[in-house]
């Protein structure tokens, strides 16, 4: 059993579960991983805690990908937030779960006030004959593998160094919804997207394939993505300046996607967010952008 929150399902989670699938494939069992919900960090500062990279839902679809034949969420409840680390061990892992090896990272902690850590775990499991193996720190690129390390990268716009980092693109989710259609008329019509987890890339505009995943018809293209408050357009509007969107210019396409689930996967960055004099100053501009687009993704 792989133990951790897996936000991102990153390179460093998925050598985790590797290990995981390994020692139970070895022993004719199964993998499984242990994950909580809400979020720790949310559990105990909301304001404070880091936006997530990705929804429960998909997190348990890259799990499940990633080779966990099984899953378990654990309410993160301020009970479970008041178990001492022992019996953590004990009565969640043991008992509850039945598990015969753990897999965690190095700076795994568990159990009330973080008091447990991996040394416990090895010395508890031993009493209870479960395995532990404790994965170190993964490299990539001479950095360490972390989802704090992704959220860097994704908040400064450099979605590259993010999907280095977690093995493909960073990805945003969500419903086409109806926005001001100011896209439309300008010549260049958008899909506004509706992102289902929190974390969005810093203003600006990127290349992006727009995947559908709503069960449509196929669909994969190339989109220019702005992501901002149209500074051009922010006195048409009263709070139009502070409302951050997610539009998506799908290239080669041409039709009626109100409704549908699309996902956007991020390839670079074109350009930081701007304001234009004239619309027709931002039209020109945008015509760059999707050729600028068309040469990241070829």
């Amino acid at each position: 059993m792989a133990i951790g929150n897996f936000d991102g399902v990153h390179c460093g989670h998925r050598a985790l579960l590797a290990i995981a699938s390994r020692l139970a494939h070895a022993e004719g069992g199964e993998s499984a991983v242990l994950t909580f919900d809400p979020h720790p960090a949310r559990f105990f500062a909301p304001e404070l805690a880091p936006p997530m990279l990705l929804t429960l839902d998909r997190r348990l679809e890259l799990l499940a990908e990633a080779g966990a034949d099984a899953v378990v969420v654990e309410p993160f409840t301020s009970d479970f937030a008041a178990l001492p680390a022992n019996r953590f061990v004990s009565e969640v892992l043991a008992k509850d779960l039945d598990a015969r090896h753990v897999v965690v990272g190095w700076d795994f902690t568990f159990g009330a006030g973080r008091k447990g850590n991996a040394a416990l775990l090895g010395s508890k499991g031993a009493r209870l004959n479960i395995g532990v193996s404790v994965v170190p720190p993964v490299m990539v690129e001479g950095l360490v593998c972390s989802s704090t390390k992704i959220r860097e990268f994704v908040l400064e716009g450099r979605v590259e160094g993010a999907a280095m980092l977690l093995g493909r693109p960073f990805e945003l989710t969500g419903h086409v919804v109806h926005g001001v259609e100011r896209g439309r008329t300008l010549g260049i019509p958008t899909a506004n997207l509706d992102p289902e987890s929190d974390l969005l890339p810093q203003p600006g505009v990127y290349a992006a394939w727009a995947c559908r995943v709503d069960g449509g018809l196929p669909l994969r293209l190339r989109a220019a993505v702005s992501i901002g408050s149209n500074p051009t357009f922010a006195s048409e509007s009263q709070g139009a300046s502070s409302a951050v969107l997610v539009e998506a210019h799908l290239l080669e396409f041409d039709g009626d996607l109100y409704g549908a689930r699309l996902r956007l996967e991020f390839a670079g960055r074109v350009r930081a967010q701007r304001s234009f004099p004239s619309a027709d100053d931002l039209v020109a501009e945008i015509r760059r952008d999707i050729l600028r687009t068309r040469e990241l993704l070829p």
